[in-house]
């Protein structure tokens, strides 16, 4: 009992101090991919790359701790991290103090719905996302992940729009107009850093030396250059008059925040008190509110694009002040270009950030975040709670197909339901420790079994490690350039990207295929909305598997060259005449039942000397009482057209169904047979009296002949 509460118990049955020190050398290996993915995959998500590594100090102990898998290795993981900048894009800015904490949130819904699966026992829930589908969300993601990071590879910076398609043709036509060279530069470096040594020896840790080298390049030549300045230091009238323009616009929006949440109050004391007219009012007022909001964004969005297409040239001033002159008018080639820093919030006039070198991560807040529960809002809850659920089954089923991997090459004993209860539980206390939702990670696993981990301390001595950075070296993190987070992140995608499986998916079933590649087409489509791309996928499954239902095979058997009684239209073999065998594929049951009637008569109409049909019940798995009720119907039908009917192969729960319903009765003990073959063999000589066919199929290899005319 105390090994199932608490699974890391079992893992100091048989530990020694040698078991002990592989832990900690693969638990700080681990940590090294860590602590540099997990800053690149929190920008990802929307959010300060500190909070990655907020996010990679208490949920990969957690998961370990309680997780039945002892090498896989928790944490921020790149499609998770999508889905939740795709999940919270509707509801706040990304970065903000209110798009935090709807992360936070997030992490905790997340993990009560992993947490409630796995006590439930209902790990099997994931079977609803096939394969087909995963993998064509997976490729989709992967494309669109690499893509979301050409602007901070390019050293640009765009509004999204509404499609991400839209936000690329933004990016592209940003960077033709200008491209932050030494970005560009940072960015190419860190992935010929990471390839090379990985194609040396993937066991060193490229990306952790890349982005040493980066940090140490970026100190030696000052990659960050930014100043700030008075607006009386930009010579330039029409830069002013957009400075001016644009935090007017601005402003407005607030200010009808304000008066749309005063109306909305009005509104729901009009609906109380039932009042009609003020409530008709009220909406009239609020659409009115809601139409100047989205104008003035608009505004603001025009104003911002305009402001970063401005590119200055910083002139020293008699007191050694920069004033910036637009390029166009600066004499000869200036040593460098700078550009006014527009966010989503007002300018600040006397104080604007100018850049004239590289993005960084920053200054990081040292130390560990405050312990506390998320502040949990019931209509916010619920909003995302669908979001929830696809993150939910996407970062389980990414974690459990991990766990399955290493468990086939360990040999551990693997419980998808534990699995789901160490994950639940590493989100909600990882929300409590400030995380963003997370699930087992495919590369950090890898290293974390290539380092020969015994036991899941080697995830809790990462975790350690995690919080040794916190406390003491985030200094050393600050001019790390953001195209090399950028960078990593396109590495790491790479390896999501899976064409094979679209092939794979085709052979097997051409469905299976089709599926794979809308979803993927999908996906693409409707990015930023992911979880359409994923819904038409998984409606698109559910819709084959019922109609497959509905409609499953009904084939005539008759004899093959290997004396097997096998489909006679699949192997181009002759029926015989007198006795049909079918065999239906499928349980049958209320959808499929009137299907199975149509087949019997259809054989009945086309085969005038049919005198028996047995039917093949070795397919039918179960039955319920409308397959029962048309079984009936059908024998009734064919002996009252003088064809007998017999049943082959009936299993143990169809034969209960019949001796409850009598149906047994109504057949014969004579008619059941547990054989195909003692059933050809009871009713072959009589159906075959008087007959005139020399060789009969059902005995004997019958092969159809064509003739061809001359």
């Amino acid at each position: 009992m105390l090994t199932r509460i608490f699974p890391f118990l079992s893992w100091f049955s048989d530990y020694t101090m040698e078991s002990l020190r592989i832990d900690v050398l693969a638990g700080l290996t681990v940590a090294l991919v860590l602590i540099p993915q997990s800053m690149a995959y929190a920008q990802l998500a929307g959010l300060p790359p500190y909070y990655g590594l907020y996010a990679a100090f208490l949920p990969p102990m957690i998961a370990a701790l309680f997780g039945s898998s002892r090498q896989l290795a928790t944490g921020p993981v790149a499609v998770v991290s999508l889905m939740t900048a795709a999940s919270l894009a509707p509801l706040a800015t990304a970065g903000s103090e209110g798009y935090i904490a709807y992360a936070i949130l997030l992490a905790l819904v997340v993990g009560v719905f992993q947490l409630l699966l796995g006590l439930l026992r209902l790990g099997l829930v994931v079977n609803f996302l096939s394969h087909p589908v995963v993998n064509g969300f997976t490729n989709a993601a992967a494309l669109i992940i690499a893509s979301s990071q050409f602007s901070k590879l390019f050293g640009v910076s765009v509004d999204n729009a509404e499609h991400h398609y839209e936000t690329i043709i933004r990016v592209v036509e940003s960077a033709m107009h200008y491209t932050h060279w030494p970005t560009l530069f940072m960015g190419v470096l860190a992935f010929a850093i990471m390839f090379a040594l990985r194609r040396i020896n993937p066991k060193i840790p490229n990306v952790l030396i890349a982005v040493a080298v980066a940090i140490l390049l970026s100190w030696a030549i000052g990659f960050q250059q930014d100043k700030t300045v008075d607006i009386s230091g930009i010579q330039s009238p029409a830069a002013v008059e957009r400075i001016e323009d644009f935090n007017a616009s601005v402003s407005a929006i607030p200010e009808l925040s304000e008066e749309r949440t005063k109306i909305q109050t009005k509104l729901e004391a009009a609906k109380k008190a039932g009042d009609t007219l003020a409530v008709l009012n009220a909406q009239h007022d609020l659409e009115i509110i809601n139409l100047r909001m989205e104008e003035f964004k608009h505004q603001a969005h025009v104003y911002r694009t305009e402001l970063r297409e401005f590119l200055f040239a910083g002139i020293p001033d008699p007191e050694n002040q920069l004033r910036f002159v637009p390029l166009e008018k600066a004499a000869g080639e200036p040593d460098q270009v700078w550009r006014i820093k527009v966010g989503n919030s007002s300018l600040d006039t006397d104080n604007l950030l100018m850049m004239g070198g590289g993005a960084v991560v920053g200054s990081i807040p040292q130390g560990l975040p405050s312990l506390s529960m998320p502040k949990i809002n019931l209509g916010v809850f619920l909003q995302l709670f669908p979001y929830a659920v696809i993150i939910s089954l996407l970062g389980f089923m990414e974690a459990i197909s991990i766990a399955k991997a290493m468990a086939a090459k360990t040999g551990q004993r693997l419980d998808p339901d534990q699995e789901l209860i160490g994950q639940g539980l590493a989100n909600i206390l990882g929300s409590m420790g400030k995380s963003y939702p997370v699930s087992g990670s495919f590369s950090r696993s890898a290293v974390n079994l290539q380092a020969g981990a015994i036991s899941g301390l080697s995830s809790v001595f990462t975790a350690v490690t995690v919080v040794i950075v916190l406390l003491f070296f985030t200094p050393l993190l600050f001019h790390l350039p953001q195209a090399v987070l950028a960078a990593v992140i396109m590495m790491a995608v790479i390896g999501l990207i899976n064409v094979k499986g679209f092939i794979h998916a085709w052979r097997a079933q051409w469905y299976d295929g089709a599926i794979s590649i809308i979803t993927f087409v999908a996906t693409l489509a409707f990015a930023p909305h992911l979880d359409k791309g994923i819904m038409v996928g998984v409606v698109l499954s559910l819709a084959v598997f019922l109609y497959k239902s509905m409609r499953p095979r009904v084939v005539s058997l008759s004899r093959h060259e290997d004396e097997a009684l096998r489909s006679s239209f699949d192997h181009q073999l002759a029926e015989c005449r007198y006795v049909d065998l079918v065999r239906f594929d499928g349980p049958l049951f209320f959808a499929n039942a009137s299907y199975l009637e149509d087949k019997i008569n259809e054989r009945i109409r086309d085969k005038k000397d049919l005198k028996h049909i047995i039917i093949a019940a070795n397919g039918i798995s179960d039955m319920d009482a409308s397959g029962e009720e048309s079984l009936s119907l059908l024998i009734d039908r064919c002996r009252s057209a003088g064809i007998d009917i017999s049943l082959s192969g009936v299993n143990e729960a169809v034969n209960k169904v019949l001796k409850r319903t009598h149906l047994l009765e109504k057949v014969g003990s004579d008619y059941i047979f547990p054989t195909m073959e003692r059933a050809i063999c009871a009713v072959h000589d009589d159906a075959h009296r008087g007959g005139l066919e020399k060789q009969c199929p059902l005995t004997t290899v019958c092969r159809i002949t064509y003739e061809v005319e001359n």
